[in-house]
C-alpha cells in the first residue's frame, strides 16, 4: 500500500508529501505538519490526514485544527 500525506488549509487543499510504502515516514510527516500548523498565525482551520492509495483514512491520523480569529475573541 501506498501513502500520502494530505491537508485543506483554510480551504486550499494539497498534497503535501508522498511516502510510497513508508508508512512510518508518513506517521512522522502527519506529526511534522501538525506541529507547523498549530503554530501558524495565518491558519484559521485545516485538516491532515494520512491517505493510503484507495485513498482511505490510515490509523485513524486526521488533525483538525482550529484557530480562533480575531473577530470571535472579540465577539
Amino acid at each position: 500500500m501506498k501513502y500520502a500525506l494530505i491537508q485543506c488549509v483554510n480551504g486550499n487543499f494539497s498534497i503535501v508529501s508522498e511516502h510510497g510504502e513508508d508508512l512510518k515516514a508518513a506517521r512522522v510527516a502527519f506529526h511534522d505538519r501538525c506541529k507547523i500548523l498549530w503554530n501558524a498565525e495565518d491558519v484559521v482551520e485545516a485538516h491532515v490526514a494520512i491517505i493510503d492509495s484507495n485513498l482511505t483514512f490510515v490509523d485513524g491520523r486526521v488533525e483538525i485544527i482550529t484557530h480562533e480569529t480575531e473577530e470571535a475573541e472579540e465577539g
